[in-house]
């Protein structure tokens, strides 16, 4: 345990206190028995050798630092007032020793004391300086919030106001590009194909939309209408140069080599050829026209004019070109009516096409004007075969006619490409009206002339000799035949009749008979037919792909009733010169041929009529139906000798069969 100074000192006193106290003692008993006067008497030395004696030489030490502490170590006691006055000296020192520890205490804690006042001191002044400071945040944080408020209120302000003219900066935008378009307008070296043009028209067609919908404004017409003679400017600059385009290459197309073959494929290849060159000079403008077309009137009206010009300058370039290359194919092909059709429909046809692919590099969306000027260089074509087709008196020309308009042209041409061949679709139907009309009409003049004003030659009413000399032919072919069975020609004496096959096939493409199909008899080949039976089955076979089915069903009315009363009076003849059997058979065999040729047309027949009131033999109606399969058999049997086994009552029930067969089948439908 280390002492501290003052613990050592308080310490060293307490020691020497100790000591001193057991001196006092001493001295004291001694006192007590010595008078006082010896008391006075004693010296020092005596004193200081009984003390010596009595007290141990460490308690000397002690004493004697105790008086030095004192301050009497070179003091002396001599008599007892010193001592007593040196004892209460010495005992209020103690005293004072004793308390100094708690008067250092006191004085220690004094000094706390103070300080604690002088932080209590310093703590209210703090508290009074917060205070202060508190009033004068509560003061400050009152002024800075409604400062605060303030300039909230302020920024608030200034955004509306920002936003404000910000939106009226906007607004007055369109107004500030009118100097500017009309500046750029104004420019003598301001050229449609510049970048900037196409913006510019789009910041014009910006500020003009703008305006327009915002007729409230100030000034509204005025700038309204000075946008609109700024639009008309541009307009006026892109429609220049594009017709000056157009008519540029027109003119160069127009001054080529006046030597060179005007309709020549060369000079149609530079035609193209120029014009798809120049295209895209001219495309970008003539898009941004039509893209906006739909929405302004001033450039819909610009592009009509674009539109009539390049659709004037084609024409300018086409039109005696394409008159030239038609008078050409009709010098040609003037004798082949056919070739002559074939070529011109041919030639539209690529004319079409090849126009509407060039319009196609041009413009981006389709014209009705396109088709017309196409539909009035068709009629170039349509002028020069007009005239020819009018005066063609042939059924078969005006039928391949109509196969060549209808099925090569309009089905597979236009149906193929309908959108490029409207207007050629036009100018074909128009021709096929024309040719079916003139086939109409010549058949009609074919009828009366060639089947009702049909005079028989003697050869045609020879009946039954005719059949009878054909088969002697076919036997003795047979016969031949026979004796040559390595030769090839005639095998099996099978007579087919090409024409009569072609009849059948031309007018259906399925054939009802298979008689057509083996070996015939040679009375029925076709060569053997009356020739008004010949003639109306070809005639009908010729109108049956050409004409719509209702007048076909007309005609073929007409000339089955006119073929049928030129077979009543060549039976008549027959009857007259052979006898009324043979004239009966021709009738039913001729009658029979047309209702098997007929069949594959698939076409009432039938002419209305009035009808008449049968029902009493209705019955007799069904039994010959019922045996009419027999009879034809038995007929079919005869024939082979030409009928000169049949039996005059078979002969007579043969004709009124097929004759009220027949009749029935051209009869009227019954009306009540």
């Amino acid at each position: 345990w280390v002492r501290t100074p003052v613990q050592q000192e308080l310490f060293f006193q307490k020691s020497f206190l100790f000591c001193l106290s057991h001196t006092i003692l001493d001295l004291l008993c001694v006192c007590e028995q010595l008078p006082i006067e010896d008391l006075c008497s004693l010296t020092s030395q005596s004193l200081t050798v009984a003390l010596t004696a009595a007290v141990p030489e460490s308690t000397e030490d002690v004493l004697l630092k105790g008086f030095a502490m004192l301050g009497m170590e070179n003091e002396r006691i001599e008599t007892a007032q010193q001592f007593f006055s040196w004892f209460a000296q010495l005992q209020t020192q103690m005293d004072q020793d004793e308390g100094a520890k708690y008067r250092q205490m006191r004085d220690y804690l004094s000094g706390f004391q103070e300080q604690c006042d002088a932080i209590l001191n310093d703590v209210n002044s703090a508290l009074q300086h917060l205070e202060s400071l508190q009033k004068q945040y509560l003061f400050v944080s009152t002024k800075t919030g409604t400062l605060h408020e303030a300039c909230e209120q302020l920024l608030k302000e200034q955004s509306e106001l920002v936003d404000l003219a910000e939106n009226i900066q906007q607004k007055l935008s369109y107004f500030n590009e009118l100097e500017n378009i009309n500046t750029k307008l104004n420019s003598p070296t301001l050229s449609v194909n510049s970048e900037g043009f196409i913006p510019m028209l789009a910041k014009l067609d910006d500020c003009i939309a703008y305006i327009s919908s915002h007729p409230n404004f100030k000034d509204y017409p005025v700038y309204l209408t000075k946008f609109k003679q700024c639009l008309l400017k541009a307009m006026h600059l892109i429609k220049t140069y594009t017709v000056n385009t157009l008519q540029n290459l027109t003119s160069q197309l127009m001054k080529r080599d006046p030597s060179a073959v005007p309709n020549s494929d060369n000079a149609f290849t530079l035609f193209y050829v120029k014009f798809r060159a120049a295209a895209p000079k001219v495309r970008a403008l003539i898009e941004q026209v039509e893209q906006r077309s739909e929405k302004m009137p001033e450039y819909q009206q610009v592009l009509n004019e674009i539109h009539q010009c390049y659709l004037d300058q084609r024409e300018l370039l086409l039109g005696p070109s394409i008159s030239s290359t038609v008078t050409e194919l009709t010098s040609q092909n003037n004798r082949d009516h056919c070739a002559l059709v074939r070529s011109g429909c041919a030639f539209m046809v690529h004319v079409c096409q090849d126009e509407h692919q060039l319009y196609n590099e041009f413009f981006t969306k389709p014209t009705p004007k396109l088709d017309e000027l196409l539909e009035k260089l068709c009629l170039s074509l349509y002028d020069v075969l007009r005239p020819m087709i009018i005066h063609v008196i042939h059924l078969e020309t005006l039928s391949e006619l109509c196969g060549i308009l209808k099925n090569e042209m309009l089905e597979d041409h236009v149906q193929n490409n309908a959108e490029q061949l409207g207007a050629f679709a036009a100018g074909v139907k128009q021709m096929l009206e024309d040719v079916q009309e003139r086939l109409v009409y010549r058949t009609h003049i074919y009828i009366q002339t060639d089947i009702i004003g049909y005079k028989p030659a003697p050869g045609d009413l020879a009946y039954p000799d005719k059949l009878e000399m054909m088969e002697q032919i076919a036997q003795s072919l047979k016969e031949e035949q026979k004796k040559l069975p390595s030769e090839a020609s005639f095998s099996d004496v099978r007579l087919e009749d090409p024409e009569s096959c072609n009849l059948v096939k031309s007018g259906s493409a399925e054939s009802l008979n298979p008689r057509q199909q083996s070996t015939i008899s040679p009375a029925d080949l076709h060569g053997m037919w009356y020739p008004t039976v010949r003639r109306t089955l070809v005639c009908l076979s010729k109108l049956y792909r050409c004409i719509d089915r209702a007048v076909f069903q007309g005609l073929s009315q007409e000339a089955l009733s006119a073929c049928v009363h030129s077979l009543l009076g060549a039976a008549d003849s027959i009857s007259k010169n052979k006898t009324q059997v043979d004239g009966q058979l021709f009738l039913i065999k001729h009658l029979l041929i047309l209702r098997e040729q007929i069949a594959p047309f698939h076409t009432d027949f039938t002419i209305k009529e009035i009808s008449l009131d049968l029902k009493k033999t209705r019955g007799t109606e069904q039994l010959l139906a019922t045996e009419w399969d027999e009879i034809i058999l038995h007929s079919c049997a005869s024939r082979s000798s030409g009928f000169i086994l049949c039996s005059p009552a078979m002969t007579c029930m043969l004709v009124l069969i097929s004759c009220a067969l027949f009749l029935f089948s051209l009869e009227r439908k019954p009306t009540n």
